[in-house]
């Protein structure tokens, strides 16, 4: 234990050395402003401009029509069921979930190194790592909520006060308007001649599903269609299929309720949607748009009725990738299908206000994908999903391994995009099997992951199908 502390105080240590360092550099001239609008629980498949022509999103829309969007990106996965924790203490840190702390107590952090480097950092909305990070990175915010989820029209809100301090929760309207508002009163009111970092983090789509009512209205009159992938039930029980967010709906997976839950959802993006658009309006009318970068990203996906689960809590596409669009000064329109994180956006952001990263981050700096100085940043990708799922996939191929329940799931990604039938029982797939599992091992000992891949099991799988039908219906 005092290695590991020792270890720990080290890395603090030079973290601190790190932003001394920076911050002592010159300042650069006309250096970017950066928005970044973070939203809760997006598919990556529920943007209009990215193929889905059943949900409306003009703003979000107009984001891809004039900047480069990033069509395989992920987050990683999580170590525990709520998986915006380990989400946004990732791209705050620019490092796997293995290697940094869920309060990001051990590491430096974004908007920590913009503020050392003089930037004005902002805040608004959901902060789920903690008030002392919170603290530590932010020199203004407002409507500031640091839980997981919440009644979008009761969120515990908190500002920052002249004395550094947090104010007493408050509530102030639906949650996606309230942090609307604080980010477009901060763009209407910044006159200084620093450059800002405004961090705007939504919680919808998040349940409880709940949109204004002329947003849920406008999909419940024509309900969307099931995902392509739906089913009734998982296929096999893959080691936590009792959490909460499974809650939601019966088992088996009612049709018609799913259609009505996905009304809902769809219902929350589009009110979304027009918040978004309500702040870009306020970014032009503020005369900062010409020299801001606008970032546009979500902390996972989800699956609500995808493979008979409706949660995170898995390494399936649906639930693991993520939106992520950047548009700014001298970003071209464009997308690439190179295989990112969310996490690449530490690096990502630093480069383009010409700020050194720390060399110990895990992400990898995007922008050469944009500038066509690279087709790709990295040949494969790692997700994981706390005991229960680990996941290798190259451009084409996808490999998911079950430890608890010894299962094995292959997706040919290129001609079954949504991962509908397992390859991994076919002979003609075993040495793939073999190479993809030698590839997935690699990844584990990089990012510093030990679970087994490997582990004794009586149940093999087998569904309790009782077990899940005393779920209750909502």
């Amino acid at each position: 234990a005092s290695v590991v502390t020792s270890l720990k105080g080290i890395s603090l240590l030079l973290g601190s050395a790190f932003l001394l360092f920076t911050a002592c550099r010159a300042p650069e001239p006309d250096r970017p402003n950066i928005l970044f609008l973070f939203a809760d629980d997006q598919r990556a498949d529920t943007i209009g401009a990215w193929g889905n022509p059943g949900i409306s999103t003009p703003n979000i829309d107009q984001l891809a029509r004039e900047g480069f969007s990033f069509l395989a990106n992920y987050n990683m996965g999580g170590n525990s069921g709520a998986v915006c924790i380990p989400s946004r203490a990732m791209v705050n840190s620019g490092k796997a979930y293995f290697r940094v702390q869920h309060d990001l107590s051990d590491t430096v952090l974004l908007p920590e190194l913009l503020g050392a480097n003089g930037y004005t950092t902002f805040a608004t909305g959901k902060w789920h790592n903690g008030p002392s990070s919170w603290l530590r990175a932010f020199q203004r915010g407002k409507a500031v909520f640091f839980g997981g989820m919440s009644d979008h029209t009761r969120v515990p809100l908190q500002d920052l006060a002249l004395d550094g301090t947090l104010t007493n929760d408050r509530e102030e309207g639906f949650s996606s308007e309230a942090f609307a508002d604080a980010a477009i009163e901060f763009l209407h009111t910044y006159d200084e001649d620093a450059p800002f970092y405004a961090y705007v983090a939504f919680t919808a789509p998040h349940d409880p599903r709940q949109p204004p009512m002329p947003y849920r209205e406008m999909y419940y009159e024509d309900l969307p269609p099931l995902p392509l992938n739906f089913l009734p039930y998982h296929p096999f029980e893959i080691g936590d299929m009792q959490v909460r967010d499974e809650q939601l709906a019966s088992w088996p997976r009612p049709p018609s309720i799913l259609r009505d839950q996905i009304a809902e959802y769809y219902g929350l993006i589009s009110h979304l949607d027009a918040q978004v658009g309500r702040i870009l309006k306020a970014l032009e009318e503020a005369g900062h748009a010409e020299n801001t970068y606008v970032i546009y990203a979500a902390d996972h996906g989800l699956a609500i009725g995808s493979h008979g689960l409706l949660g995170k809590q898995s390494v399936y596409e649906h639930s693991q990738r993520s939106p992520l669009i950047i548009t700014g000064p001298k970003i071209p329109h464009g997308n690439s299908a190179a295989l990112t994180y969310l996490f690449d956006l530490f690096p990502t952001v630093s480069a383009l206000a010409n700020i050194p990263s720390p060399i110990d981050l895990d992400g990898l700096n995007l922008s050469g994908l944009w500038t066509g100085e690279h087709e790709k940043v990295r040949d494969s990708l790692f997700l994981a999903y706390t005991d229960v799922a680990r996941a290798v996939r190259d451009e084409r191929y996808k490999l998911i391994r079950y430890p608890q329940v010894n299962r094995t799931q292959l997706f040919d990604l290129q001609r079954d995009p949504d991962e509908i039938q397992n390859l991994a029982t076919e002979p003609s797939h075993a040495k793939r099997i073999q190479d993809l599992t030698t590839l997935l091992m690699e990844w584990q000992a990089r990012v510093g992951d030990t679970q087994n891949l490997v582990i004794e099991s009586t149940d093999a799988g087998t569904l309790n199908i009782d077990k899940l039908e005393r779920s209750p219906d909502r």
